[in-house]
């Protein structure tokens, strides 16, 4: 145990090193951090011996989710997003639900031994993008203002939105595996779960940030503890939630949104907290580099890599062309902004809620998931600078796309 944390803290270390080089090459954070596992886990130089069972792996993918959740629904920008409304709208709730249909139609004839839950599942677990991996493009002041708010907003809300839908999928997966419970049971179960995220969300946030501004006005908060009351909410929401049969994912989301609105100075606030959640975030990396790729790698067939090519050309490009006609945005501009639906970390932690059910198919569907996140983070992580610089002379020749 010591000895990994010995590896895990270098390797965090090291990367902190040269984090701001890597953030302006092609190369991108979570790539190396699924080398580092896959170089140090016991598929190869065996440095990094870990013992963790799924379990321990979903937890730790569970904590980082709901940290990253939290930052990301406080962070928005809704003034930017009520001056570019039509565009984060459009892909939030006209794309994303034709980008899970869409995925959801092409595994079943692709990924025959899937059952629909199954392929359901799979669709929504890939429909969310990483606002991590999509950062080469939302902090590069070369895209115009709308596109890199709108692309930021949205991974950073599309994975809350589709917790619900997970929610729903794994309660009738669950019921199904221990007899077939009754319809009514199941949506009870999922409202329960869903309702009392809400009101935890809610019931914590809010409070939370009052006491926060009063104890600031009243120079309570030391300097040194300025971002661990953020932190300390965004652990709460999500344990308490869990604790008391809802959803500690719905329960960050909401009360994030919530602290975010009160706040208008959310970003020092949250600044311990990002820092916790890219920290998380690249122990699990690193761990799923490590154990998770070369279990799957027996099961990684052609029907599998042509699913997740799929996934991140035709099942996320078309519907973002779609749910953007009748807007002013140019074909050039429509086909970037497809095409940056990087898939990281939401899609790994839902990936492994769904591999703790125990669901037929596992196999293929850990596989799929394995997959598509890899080349996402490989393709996306080399294309956005060269993208970028080939689209700039335009973008810098007009204004910012509006409706």
């Amino acid at each position: 145990m010591y000895l990994n944390a010995a590896v895990l803290a270098l390797v965090a270390a090291a990367y902190a090193l040269l984090s701001g080089r890597v953030e302006r090459s092609r190369v991108s954070g979570p790539i190396l951090f699924v080398l580092a596992g896959l170089l140090l886990g016991p598929a190869l130089l065996g440095t990094l011996a870990l013992d963790a069972t799924i379990g321990d792996l979903r937890l730790l993918a569970e904590i980082t989710l709901s940290m990253v959740l939290f930052s990301d629904a406080a962070n928005a920008d809704i003034d930017q997003i009520r001056r570019t409304r039509f565009l984060p709208r459009r892909l939030l709730f006209v794309g994303l639900p034709l980008t899970i249909l869409l995925g959801f139609a092409l595994a079943l004839p692709l990924l025959p031994g899937l059952g629909l839950l199954e392929a359901a599942l799979l669709a929504t677990a890939l429909a969310p993008t990483d606002a991590a991996l999509g950062k080469p493009v939302v902090v590069n002041p070369a895209v115009p203002p709308a596109i890199r708010e709108s692309l930021n907003f949205e991974s950073g809300l599309n994975d809350g939105i589709c917790v619900p839908v997970i929610v729903l999928l794994l309660g009738a997966a669950a019921g199904e595996a221990h007899g077939g419970g009754t319809l009514g049971h199941i949506l009870l179960t999922v409202v329960e779960e869903i309702g009392i995220g809400l009101l935890v969300g809610a019931a914590i946030a809010i409070p939370g940030a009052l006491l926060v501004g009063r104890a600031r006005a009243a120079g309570w908060i030391g300097p040194n503890w300025t971002g661990v009351p953020a932190m300390g909410l965004a652990v709460a929401c999500f344990a308490l939630a869990q604790g008391i049969g809802g959803s500690g994912f719905i329960a960050c989301f909401v009360g994030g949104l919530a602290f975010g609105a009160r706040r208008p100075d959310r970003h020092e606030l949250l600044h311990a907290a990002e820092g916790a959640g890219d920290l998380l975030s690249l122990f699990t990396w690193v761990v799923f580099g490590a154990l998770v790729v070369p279990q799957v790698a027996d099961a990684v067939t052609l029907p599998v890599i042509l699913y997740a090519v799929l996934s991140l050309t035709v099942v996320r490009m078309l519907p973002v062309w779609l749910c953007l006609r009748g807007t002013r945005i140019v074909p050039h501009d429509r086909l970037f902004i497809g095409w940056f639906g990087p898939r990281g970390l939401a899609s790994i932690v839902f990936g492994v809620l769904i591999l703790s059910a125990g669901l037929p198919g596992a196999d293929t569907l850990a596989a799929t998931i394995v997959c598509t996140v890899l080349l996402s983070v490989v393709a996306h992580g080399a294309s956005a600078g060269p993208l970028i610089r080939a689209l700039a002379p335009g973008w810098a020749e007009r204004t910012a796309p509006t409706p």
